[in-house]
């Protein structure tokens, strides 16, 4: 893939589980070809794509996610947290999306990057540079040994929770209009767990985290806080948004906030409708900006997750996104730095 003339670096996709769901059975062929997905290696070409986070996740089980769907397209609403999950289910299905991500290096679709110099390397190539992040540490046991196998694998960023509970903590709910104190934080194999990520250099994800959770992170970390894919709460009161104050502790930290594309994150109504201009989305970095500063923001798209914005359904809309910034005064500088080199930034200051 020929280096885009300003690629763009994404804090969180879930085109793994997309994958998992759609072709197990030969996923690199699919990437690689193009199949239904919002990232795949034609629409990656496309858009300038160069890379980012990609979340093995474990989609709840007997849960109807098109009645939740369907919820989160009203005015207001209140889903209950789904249950949690068996961890050997979880285990087995982490490890099977873990695989799909080495099937496609093998295939030379992308690269697994462990550092922030492998990052430089497989973007100078032209090749996908693809952080394996774990959304919700389901799979994990108490004692840790699966968090150091994962690692070996090239585990290198993780989110505790998802929005349901784990045995490390419990999330925060889709829930419109409603702040993000719900519930309590960080168990003790929590602590332990983010204790351990610090020592290995595993970036610790907050974007499903409740504020009591959230705090705990900040107390016990020693590594710059991260919310790979949230936006701000100030201008959409959704449980999953970050407040002013929560923005304020990232910056503290020398943090970073990749803004999400997912549209009930971003319509001040909270609605998942895909009717989103981008006015809206450049509301929030705006936003961002203005408490996180123009070096601790970048993207958190939430592609193949959620409902995009229509004119960003895929990975091949991203000049789209650039025009907007340019149209709204962000210079070339400035989005340099929101599309890729502050993700690369927060990267050096946290992995080791």
């Amino acid at each position: 893939m020929k280096r885009h003339e300003m690629p763009a670096f994404d804090g969180h996709n879930d085109v793994l589980s997309r994958l998992h769901a759609m072709h197990p059975d030969a996923p690199a062929a699919a990437f690689i070809n193009g199949f239904d997905a919002a990232i795949d290696l034609v629409k990656a070409r496309s858009g300038g794509f160069g890379g980012g986070f990609f979340a093995i996740y474990v989609p709840p089980m007997e849960v109807d996610t098109d009645t939740r769907r369907a919820a989160m397209e009203q005015s207001g609403y209140d889903l209950p947290l789904p249950p949690e999950l068996d961890r050997g289910h979880a285990e087995t299905v982490t490890l099977e999306q873990a695989a799909i991500l080495q099937d496609l290096e093998t295939a030379g679709a992308l690269s697994i990057c462990r550092s922030v110099g492998d990052i430089g390397s497989a973007m100078d190539d032209g090749n996908i540079a693809a952080i394996m992040h774990l959304e919700g540490a389901e799979s994990i046991d108490a004692d840790l040994a699966m968090l150091d196998r994962l690692h070996d694998l090239g585990l290198r960023s993780i989110g505790p929770v998802w929005s349901r509970s784990t045995i490390f903590g419990y999330g925060v709910p889709f829930r419109y209009p409603s702040g993000p104190d719900i519930g309590p934080g960080l168990t003790e194999p929590g602590e332990r767990l983010v204790k351990r990520c610090n020592e290995l250099g595993i970036l610790i994800d907050l974007s499903h985290m409740n504020e009591a959770g959230f705090r705990d992170v900040a107390r016990l970390s020693t590594a710059p806080l991260v919310a790979t894919h949230s936006n701000a709460h100030a201008i959409c009161p959704h449980a999953r948004n970050l407040t002013d104050e929560q923005l304020r502790i990232i910056a503290d930290s020398d943090g970073m906030v990749g803004l999400n594309f997912a549209t009930a994150f971003l319509r001040p109504d909270g609605r998942m409708i895909p009717d989103v201009a981008f006015g809206t989305m450049l509301q929030h970095l705006d936003h961002l900006i203005g408490i996180l500063g123009e070096t601790r923001v970048g993207l958190g798209s939430d592609y193949d997750g959620a409902v995009m914005p229509e004119a960003l359904t895929t990975a091949a809309d991203l000049p789209a996104l650039r025009d907007a910034m340019r149209r709204h005064g962000y210079d070339d500088e400035l989005q340099g730095k929101l599309m890729c080199d502050n993700w690369l930034s927060a990267l050096e200051r946290i992995w080791h």
